[in-house]
């Protein structure tokens, strides 16, 4: 695999589509036009900000990658070979800061400082995550809400640089069902690592409270995101139903122990597919709230 492929590879591009989605959709459900904004925004979270959040995470996460066995392929890229692992690494960063710094820079100066101050705060999450020194990702809890704000952060970005209300009625159920959801997400996905974190001295919210709690906790988060939507104007009333699909995938692995906490990527690849059918959902939704049809 070539140089250039690996680096590809590497930011997810099954994944690409989570990123740039929020943001383009919140940015036109505010502002209702098509301006340069909208055009740079979404091409910056739908590649560069998933390249930095993924790459990173691969750069750093090397050691451990290597001893996890769902590693490669759809959940991250894992190059036997040390000495080549060394030389696309540099590679990844490299095109990490060749391909986000421009177009960041650029979107720094469209908006007022509380839109610049969003943005530095996103991406700022995006590296802690995974960082020296910080590694946002091995402080349990913390390393769930984090994660929940790779996804949220961009659709939190739009809202703000379009100068859209975060308290309105109308917005701030959205964009904190979207949190919950997202550290759902994160905390059930780290119950399959269970083993494999503890093994390698690596700490998550998973590794702290157990697999079992773990399911339960995300359970828990999956049900509020749903309650939070009932809240919102007719027709958005009809997202709180998008949760449950997660909630039903889910619960099946409520009996789930740190022994078998690998059958949890059962429920993992199932999140992978769902978020596909749900995407579709939301997207019509929009499209109904947009023209006004209910």
């Amino acid at each position: 695999m070539s140089t250039l492929a690996s680096i590809v590879k590497a930011s997810r591009p099954v994944s690409w589509i989570n990123t740039a989605f929020p943001f383009a959709a919140g940015y036109l459900m505010v502002t209702r036009e098509i301006d340069a904004v909208l055009v740079v925004g979404t091409l910056f979270f739908l590649i560069p900000y998933n390249l930095l959040m993924y790459g990173v995470n691969d750069v750093f996460d090397y050691e451990s990658d290597l001893a996890n066995p769902r590693k490669g392929g759809i959940e991250g890229d894992v190059i036997r070979d040390r000495e080549r692992a060394r030389s696309v690494h540099r590679a990844i960063l490299w095109a990490c800061a060749v391909t986000v710094l421009p177009p960041m820079v650029w979107l720094l100066l469209q908006g007022g400082v509380a839109a610049a101050v969003t943005l530095v705060l996103v991406v700022f999450g995006v590296i802690a995550y995974s960082a020296p020194g910080l590694r946002f990702k091995e402080k349990p809890f913390l390393d769930s809400l984090t994660s929940a704000l790779h996804f949220c952060g961009p659709l939190l970005y739009a809202l703000v640089i379009a100068g859209a209300s975060l308290t309105a009625p109308d917005t701030w159920p959205i964009w904190v069902a979207f949190i919950l959801w997202g550290m759902a997400s994160h905390a059930f996905g780290a119950v399959q690592d269970v083993r494999a974190d503890r093994e390698g001295g690596i700490g998550s919210v998973a590794t702290v409270i157990g697999a079992r709690a773990t399911v339960w906790f995300a359970l828990a988060l999956y049900a509020a995101s749903s309650l939070l939507l009932l809240l919102l104007p007719w027709p958005g009333t009809l997202a709180a139903i998008l949760p449950l699909a997660y909630v039903a995938s889910v619960a099946r692995f409520t009996r789930v122990t740190d022994a078998t906490c690998e059958d949890a990527n059962r429920g993992w690849r199932t999140f992978l597919w769902l978020n596909q059918p749900v995407g579709f959902a939301v997207t019509m939704l929009l499209i109904v709230a947009w023209n006004g049809w209910l």
